[in-house]
């Protein structure tokens, strides 16, 4: 699948699921290269992509416009209302059903990966793996059965929240500069999902969780503590990023943060401008792995799901990131974790 000299990569986070055209009236065909969006699967072999965290996601059954307050220094967005559980059923049904329509349509150049054994014999047949995640987990009630029935059919990553509050917890609002410190943390259903994830062997994913739900993570969970697409806090100060107590967490706990690439966590300014030199997005993920070291930092792009960096402005431009790194010091040793094997060792640790 990939070019002679491209480095694998496994990529944490993706919201390719949205625009599928099996999901969405006028949405992309996933195996036609296209250049709308970030990500199919014919860039993704260009960038040397050999799979991802595919995320399904309910938005808003009724979008409501005006949420965004621009302040002195930065920005706050009004946090999302709840979801009508059943609402957020019937669209991740709709998601997975759509999912697997294009992976029988790929005629074997996709295949579901529950396991990391499928995602390496996946990779050894260049052939595209996915992994199926929930981001925020309305569609499962509070009695848990819809969290196995999602396991049957591939669920093996969740977060409990994304950005909005849920019957398991709080997630933290988007805002700039500010704590992610930001409410309640995890309800007792969510500590209940928490357990019952490690139970059947799902990953438990800490992004969009505010700072008291992460600890309540880090305090349940037997699992590593991942956050599947993140950035450093003390860089960029927005909500949304981990702090440096958080990312020592993470480390002590044998997990990893996939670095998120939306411009909005990378920019120290938290600016909406794509126009960045790759050096500020390798420094931002230089940092993580100073703090953290280099077996705990991955890749979770946010492909199709946020505003990315020119130099990294799809799948097919992620060489671009590996070549900055390889000049900022980089070995082959260290590009082979960030890019594939810690991806793989947390889902050993996390998985049944």
């Amino acid at each position: 699948m990939q070019a002679s000299g491209k480095v694998a990569i496994f990529d944490g986070h993706n919201d390719a699921v949205q625009h599928l055209a099996e999901y969405r009236e006028g949405g992309r065909d996933f195996l036609m290269r296209s250049e709308q969006g970030h990500l199919d699967l014919s860039r993704a072999r260009e960038g040397g992509m050999i799979g991802g965290l595919f995320a399904m996601f309910a938005g808003a059954e009724h979008p409501r416009e005006g949420g965004v307050t621009r302040t002195a220094d930065g920005y706050e967005v009004r946090l999302a209302d709840p979801l009508d559980p059943t609402y957020a059923r019937r669209t991740i049904n709709a998601q997975l059903s759509a999912l697997e329509t294009m992976v029988a349509r790929a005629g074997g150049n996709i295949r579901w990966a529950r396991t990391v054994d499928e995602i390496e014999a996946a990779r050894e047949d260049a052939v595209f793996a996915i992994v199926l995640h929930l981001e925020g987990a309305e569609a499962i009630g509070a009695d848990l059965d819809g969290l196995e029935q999602l396991y049957a059919r591939g669920l093996r990553s969740l977060g409990p929240v994304w950005s909005r509050p849920n019957i398991f917890g709080h997630g933290v609002p988007f805002a700039f500069p500010r704590s992610p410190d930001t409410g309640p943390g995890l309800t007792d259903a969510g500590k209940s999902l928490v357990k019952a994830c490690n139970q059947l062997g799902v990953l438990v994913d800490v992004s969009h969780l505010n700072e008291r739900g992460f600890w309540d993570v880090a305090a349940i969970s037997t699992a590593p503590i991942v956050a599947t697409h993140a950035c450093a806090h003390a860089i960029c100060r927005a909500t949304r990023n981990l702090t440096d107590r958080q990312l020592d967490a993470v480390r002590a706990s044998g997990g990893l943060v996939g670095f998120n690439f939306s411009v909005s966590e990378v920019r120290p300014d938290a600016q909406r401008d794509p126009d960045i030199p790759i050096e500020t997005v390798v420094d931002h993920l230089g940092y993580l792995v100073e703090r953290m070291g280099d077996d705990h930092v991955a890749l979770g792009s946010d492909f199709d799901g946020a505003l990315m960096p020119l130099p990294v402005r799809d799948a097919s431009h992620l060489p671009n990131l590996i070549q900055a790194l390889r000049a900022h010091g980089f070995d082959d040793a260290t590009l082979r974790k960030i890019a594939f094997d810690n991806w793989m060792r947390v889902f050993r640790q996390s998985w049944r």
